[in-house]
Parts: C-alpha cells; structure tokens; sequence
C-alpha cells in the first residue's frame, strides 16, 4: 500500500496559514483532503474558518483540532494518535494537511514521521514556509543589527533577544516550498529584498513562490515528494540535540465579551492596545449587534483586518473570543481594560 502524503504548514503567527488552507480546500479538484490544526490558544479559531468551506474535499469529520499545546511538544500524546485514526479509518484521506502553530518548530514534528505505527502508512510529501512579506520588510524578524538598535531606541520595554528571529530562521531550514505571502501590501524592490532575506536562510534547491490572501496553485504545494523524514541531516535546528522545546517566552489569553454594538470603535481600539502593548496578534470571531453573521478579527502587528463570515447558527450562542498573543511579560490586565469600553 502507498503512504499516505502529508504537506506541513508553517509560518509565523498571522502569515496567512489558514487563508491558503481556504484556498487549497475551495481548489481541491476531486481530492480528498483531512486537516489536522494546531492553535496557540483556547479558541479555535482556524478550524471555525475553515470548517465549511468545502465540504466534499474536507468534510467536517476530517478536520481535526489539537488544542492541548504546541504540536512540536505533544507529538507522542495528540499527534501520533490523531494520525493513527485518521490512517486507520476503511477510506483514509488522500492527502492529509497539517496547519501548525505559529509558534512551532517543524522538525520535531517531521521526525515523527519515523515512528514505526506511521513511517510505513504516510509520509512528509513537503514542508510549506509561509511568510508575510510585509512583517518581514517591517524588520520583525531581521537580523540586521542596526535595525534592531533602532527599535529598542524606540521601545526599550521590547526585549529583542526574543525567540522570533530563531523561528523564523527554524521555519525557514526545514521548508521545501516557501510562499512569500501578502505581496501586495510591499513594493517591487521590498519584496525583492525580503525575497533575497528568504534565500539566505532556506536550502538550495528549495522553491520560493509569491503569494496574494494565500492564492496558491494547488498543484504547486502537494505533490512534492520530499519525504523530508528521510532528509532530516540537510535541514539544521536550533533545537538539535536538545530535550525538549516550549513556549515559555510567549503569553496568551482569551478576552470573551457579548455583542459590539460598533466595529468601527473596536477595530480603532485593537489597533491603540495593539501599539501600546506590542501585541504580536489578535484573531478571533465577534458578535456584532443587529448583524446575522460573525466578525473574523485577524490583526498582525499594526495591521487590523476584519471581514464577516457565516452567519449565526440557530441555537449558537452570540458571543465575542478574542485570542490575544504576545512576547512574555504581556499586560493581561492593561489590554483587557482597554478593550472592555467595546466589547460587551
């Protein structure tokens, strides 16, 4: 029996991951597809995106929620067990998608694919890098060091020796195919240099395609055939030879609220707690009073996106979740108050 391939989606909190998921179910071309997602935080925010959007490639029992943490650190205890159904089930997927966290190194999860219960049944058909093109032309992964002088000038309450620029380095290393998404928010000569950033830190021979909202030929991400388990060596980690990984340099909280009687007034907010407290993201679903359908909030450093999706279930509850992300030390109680004057 042929093993069953897997495409790996990472990229940094707010690249875009779920848009190209959209993108890829709504493109499917007959395919049949399973999800496994893997959110930082407690609200499932992806997987209610993504859920419906094309229920004869993915239906909603294929879409699979990991929420107990970071996938790279609960392999043995969610990961393994979730394949494991998904393998055994008398018609298993043809390809199988595994959006990760944002905050996820990947190799980790790729050595899984040695375990003996899954190397014989599926195999790493490729590990997709998703980048926003304009948080990397803003500097929030750079390595140049004058830039990073300049922004602790700016802020010195921002520690700077983060872990951001070691994850974007660790997503990079084990790519096979990275898309440089949200081209159009940067112009040809940015995008150009961002571009050549992306070069120096991925393999040869890896492929580097631009990307508008996640719009990426299908054909493009799967079908790779890299079987990256078996080319661990080529793709180098921080994290080689260490234990263990976590997340201990990066807080999250769930702000829940009722309805929002203006969208106008909150997105103004989001973007005041956002600057004032260097939030690195924001997303979730809103009640918006006298509005049958839900608010996606999806904000990415100072940018604050918004658009209306399904509308309310019968029964559902009306109800504003927000996931707010940010480096260790974030103020839990400042952002709360300062959002609490727009979301009931």
């Amino acid at each position: 029996m042929s093993k069953v391939p897997t495409t790996v989606i990472t990229g940094f909190l707010g690249a875009g991951k779920t848009t190209l998921i959209r993108h890829l179910l709504q493109n499917a071309k007959g395919k049949r597809l399973a999800l496994i997602i893997n959110e930082f935080g407690d609200v499932g925010v992806d997987g209610e995106l993504v859920k419906g959007c094309n229920d004869e490639a993915c239906p909603e029992d294929d879409i699979v929620e990991l929420a107990n943490g970071c996938i790279c650190c609960t392999v043995a205890d969610d990961f393994l067990p979730t394949m494991q159904k998904l393998l055994d089930r008398e018609n298993p997927p043809e390809h199988i998608i595994i959006e990760t966290s944002g905050l996820a190194l990947p190799k980790p999860l790729v050595k899984a694919f040695q375990w003996p219960d899954i190397r014989t049944r599926a195999t790493v058909d490729g590990v997709v890098a998703l980048i926003d093109a304009d948080a990397v032309a803003a500097g929030r992964f750079a390595h140049d060091e004058a830039a990073l002088a300049a922004a602790r000038a700016a802020d010195p309450n921002l520690d700077h020796d983060s872990p951001l620029e070691e994850l974007f380095e660790e997503q990079l290393a084990c790519a096979d195919m990275v898309v440089l998404n949200k081209t159009d928010l940067v112009d040809a000569a940015t995008l150009a240099a961002v571009r050549q950033q992306v070069e120096a830190e991925t393999r040869p021979g890896v492929g580097i395609v631009n990307a508008n909202h996640g719009a990426v030929d299908i054909a493009a991400l799967l079908g790779i055939t890299a079987a990256a388990e078996d080319d661990l060596d080529s793709r180098k980690s921080h994290m080689d030879g260490a234990e263990e990984h976590d997340h201990d340099d990066f807080d999250s909280f769930v702000l829940n609220g009722g309805e929002v009687a203006d969208v106008d007034a909150l997105v103004s907010k989001l973007g005041e707690v956002i600057a004032a407290h260097d939030v690195l993201r924001i997303k979730g679903m809103v009640a918006v009073a006298g509005k049958p359908s839900r608010l996606v909030i999806q904000a990415v450093g100072p940018r604050v996106q918004h658009f209306f999706d399904r509308a309310w279930k019968p029964g559902e509850a009306r109800k504003t979740g927000l996931v707010v992300i940010g480096q260790k030390g974030l103020d839990q109680a400042a952002i709360e108050a300062g959002l609490r004057g727009v979301v009931g």
